[in-house]
């Protein structure tokens, strides 16, 4: 006899589990299911686990530096595989801490591969058995995969997608990265400080190119100036693995062709949503050209009852926006809080070194969209706390609306940048004008204080510029 539920969620990942926790909150009877892992890919193999690996290769950074700050330091060396044990044990504690939250709120926990069989149905296999679970509402929050480079699929040993690449067999020495995204620049960062040669090959005309043209044009700056070979507006082909690593040919901005040899490969050129093989197809499901499922503003599909979340549906994709949608779907299904989401509003974090940050519109979007700008940038120089810690690179830009002083955008690169974009989210949501900014009191000194002189900037105010 099928087991009944108000609500299953189909994959445990930021925006599944946190849509059972909600879900269960407003007093619904809730289960989860998962084929791996609790928390999903980004607890146990994205987010989580990548910011452990990059807070070593940041320590490690600054022992190499420690003249820098009076300090000596002799006979450093990185461990990779001990690097990687402590990655590894930070995703192992938040994965206890999500199943300690499935048993604190009461959520049926069902692990195996879930699969729709019908409106409301979900068969659930493990070990060769079938069982049948039921609900009268059903969010898929199955996520998505990374994209293989066409005809080299990744391998694990010389070809990494990012889960290879958390876990890597050995350290690189010569790395290639295809791909200048958030994933590709943070594991490029990352190999880098730990003592790799990395080459990063992007085909767009920039670095990190969802970014402000000015964040992308300091980050390529700062990232040669690592020592790192950075290649926009490039290919690669005839990717192939040899016995000592792996060839290919790389096309430069100018079309010249060149052979180079790697000792491995970082692919970063996308993901795949999970929508294969789980019953999508024969519900009826809408989808766009790439397998994207299609919502409205309330994470519904276009089938009754049928929920979705997250990497699985459009862009951003990112673990804080699944979580949000999860909130907004399972207060939509319980009839409670119900509100949509403003994507403009949504931050972003690359957590590359230096950090990128950023939330709405960037200055070329704007203008694109119609509006007249009113611009404001300032540099970390500037900046006693930033100058006080030896992280003096780096700035903050502000564009707003020159008619309504709406903030529309704002762009940090630099030091805990990602911590400080909270700030102007929040005046974002609020719909905040550069006079509600101008008369917020900043703490000195701290780094946020850039924030306060760059929306100051923008009306000729900065005080220390």
């Amino acid at each position: 006899m099928a087991e009944n539920y108000d609500l299953i969620v189909l994959g445990s990942g930021p925006g599944g589990y946190v849509a059972a926790i909600r879900a269960a909150q407003l007093g619904l009877k809730v289960a989860i299911v998962e084929r791996e892992n609790l928390g999903g890919i980004c607890l146990n193999w994205g987010c989580i686990p990548t910011k452990a690996l990059l807070r070593s290769a940041e320590i490690y950074h600054y022992m190499q530096h420690a003249g820098d700050y009076g300090l000596a330091a002799e006979k450093i060396s990185a461990d990779i595989a001990a690097v990687v044990k402590r990655s590894r044990g930070v995703a192992k504690q938040l994965n206890q801490g999500v199943t300690h939250l499935m048993k604190k709120n009461k959520i049926a926990v069902h692990m195996g591969d879930g699969k729709l069989t019908g409106k409301c149905k979900l068969s659930l296999t493990k070990d060769g058995k079938t069982e049948e679970l039921t609900a009268k509402n059903i969010i898929l929050a199955t996520g998505a995969r990374a994209r293989d480079l066409p005809g080299t699929p990744a391998d694990g040993k010389r070809v990494w997608t990012y889960r290879h690449a958390m876990t890597p067999p050995e350290m690189p020495t010569k790395l290639l990265v295809i791909g200048s995204g958030a994933i590709g620049i943070e594991f490029a960062s990352f190999y880098n400080d730990m003592g790799a040669d990395v080459t990063v090959v992007e085909m767009m005309d920039r670095i990190v190119p969802v970014e402000d043209a000015d964040v992308s044009a300091f980050l390529e700056k700062a990232l040669k100036k690592q020592g790192m070979t950075i290649m926009t507006g490039a290919g690669v082909s005839d990717v192939k693995v040899t016995d000592k690593g792996v060839s290919a040919k790389l096309k430069d901005k100018a079309g010249k062709e060149s052979a180079a040899e790697f000792s491995h490969v970082v692919v970063a050129i996308g993901i795949v949503p999970n929508t294969a093989d789980i019953g999508l197809k024969e519900l009826g499901v809408a989808m766009d050209d790439r397998g994207f499922l299609k919502t409205d503003d309330m994470c519904r599909t276009n089938v009754e009852g049928l929920w979705a979340i997250g990497d699985i549906t459009a862009p951003p994709w990112l673990a804080h926006k699944a979580s949000h949608e999860g909130v907004i779907a399972a207060e939509a299904i319980a009839g409670k809080h119900p509100h949509a989401m403003d994507a403009r509003n949504i931050p972003g974090c690359t957590y590359c070194h230096p950090q990128i940050a950023s939330v709405g519109l960037t200055e070329a979007k704007a203008k694109e969209a119609g509006y007249e700008v009113k611009v404001g940038m300032f540099p970390f120089i500037g900046n006693g706390k930033a100058i006080a810690l030896g992280e003096a690179e780096g700035f903050t830009k502000t564009v707003f609306d020159a008619k309504t002083g709406e903030l529309l955008g704002a762009h940090m690169i630099g030091a805990e940048v990602t911590e400080m974009i909270q700030g102007y989210t929040i005046g974002k949501t609020l719909e905040t004008t550069e006079a509600e900014l101008m008369h917020t009191v900043f703490p000195h000194p701290t780094i946020s204080e850039s924030m306060h002189e760059s929306v100051l900037a923008a009306y000729g105010r900065a005080l220390h510029i």
